[in-house]
């Protein structure tokens, strides 16, 4: 019986070891590589190369290799840009920048369409390094000034309906607009990106994520004119760690609820942030008007606030249109936890819960917060309406709508 044994196991060890004999030798798939020079761009910051690049990116799109769009070193002249990915194969496409793409100086060129750079469509694209100069500031200044004519103005980079997307070491400066923004994608990644517009350039979101899941951001440094980070409404999962953020608004959800059938956001990590004279740190933000959205399961942790004048607040009465709804919130806010949060104020209510009369907030959990109002160095104060929860180990100021943790007295 052993020696039947041994010989039907030979043939089964002999076609193993061919197997791994076999996939030891398998060939990579290669990778095709692209330079948009090859293509008539030119490097010179004058002549327009946008013909150029979207004839690179139809080559890749059509490729059945993994393919890598070059963008060498120098100025690259671009007008409004529409990657479209419907029918690309979908094998991985990478676009290594050294250089910068730049806008043209008369902001009405890219203003007349919603976006300067557009990817639609698109799966498994990466973007690696390089600077993107929309030369907002002509649109700032009109806007700022008054102007009647002005456009709403572009987005500098905007991912749409798309799937596995990474952006590595990317720089955006002097956005229209918001300068990246994820839209109806899932699986995306952000890391090490720099984003700079002035403190007085309006709506220059720096990251503005909606109707995305799974999204992650980590490790960039972001200072503009408006948030550094918002999460609008439908996004879910979504992680945000290792950021600088300053000038600029803060980090907000929202704005919610400024239409009644609107998804929410849930399932928020916001951990490991430096905030520096921002106008807020850590916020949500809903209208004060009927909706069905809601903003759940969210963490605020392992954060320093440096001169920021609202360091944590729910505003359940934001208004940026005028007139204001003046109504109650309908946005149901809850499970919210504040969690080592230490640093000053530059106003004296350094915690501001302003919560909906219709839908108070419920479940808001402070742990570990202290706040000094930086002016006089001595804790600042709290203002709350509308919202319940608990207060655990030292909250500095405490917020008197939350109660204290009896395991913890």
């Amino acid at each position: 019986m052993v020696y039947k044994t041994s010989c039907l196991l030979l043939p089964l060890a002999l076609v193993f070891l061919d197997f791994i004999i076999t996939s030891s030798l398998a060939k990579p798939i290669p990778t095709t590589f692209i330079n948009v020079l090859t293509y008539g761009a030119k490097p010179d910051g004058s002549t327009d190369s946008t013909k150029a690049f979207l004839a690179a990116w139809q080559v890749a799109c059509a490729s059945v290799n993994p393919t890598t769009i070059i963008v060498p070193k120098g100025r690259f002249l671009v007008g409004n840009l529409v990657f479209q990915g419907k029918k690309c194969t979908d094998t991985p496409i990478s676009i290594r920048i050294a250089g910068s793409l730049i806008a043209p100086e008369d902001y009405r060129t890219v203003a007349s369409s919603e976006q300067w750079i557009w990817f639609e469509s698109v799966t498994d694209v990466s973007i690696y390094g390089g600077i993107l100069d929309a030369q907002g500031s002509g649109l700032w200044n009109c806007k700022n000034n008054g102007g009647s004519n002005c456009p709403t103005g572009a987005k500098t980079l905007l991912f749409s309906g798309s799937n596995n997307i990474n952006i590595n070491g990317l720089t955006s400066i002097n956005s229209q607009k918001f300068h990246i923004v994820i839209n109806s994608c899932n699986n995306v990644n952000i890391d090490g990106v720099k984003v700079s517009a002035d403190a007085n350039s309006p709506n220059t979101d720096g990251i503005h994520i909606q109707s995305s899941h799974l999204v992650s951001i980590t490790n960039s440094r972001i200072g503009t004119g408006d948030d550094c980070i918002s999460i609008g409404p439908g996004s879910t999962h979504v992680s945000i760690q290792g950021i600088q953020c300053g000038p600029g608004h803060g980090i907000s959800i929202g704005s919610l609820g400024i239409a009644e059938e609107e998804q929410g956001v849930e399932n928020v990590t916001v951990s490991n942030v430096d905030f520096t004279a921002t106008s807020n740190g850590v916020r949500i933000k809903t209208w004060a008007k009927n909706s069905k959205s809601f903003a759940r399961n969210i963490v605020f942790q392992h954060i320093n606030m440096k001169m920021v004048k609202n360091p944590i607040i729910i505003d359940q009465h934001y208004c940026f249109y005028k007139p204001c709804p003046k109504q109650e919130s309908g946005v149901e806010v809850s499970n919210v936890r504040y969690e080592d949060i230490h640093g000053t104020s530059s106003t004296d209510v350094a915690v501001k819960l302003d919560c909906s009369k219709e839908k108070p907030c419920t479940g808001i959990v402070m742990d570990n917060v202290n706040l000094a109002f930086q002016l006089v160095n001595q804790p600042a104060q709290a203002s709350c309406s509308n919202a319940n929860g608990l207060a655990n180990d030292v909250v500095i100021p405490f917020t008197p709508c939350l109660k204290r943790d009896i395991l913890m007295t």
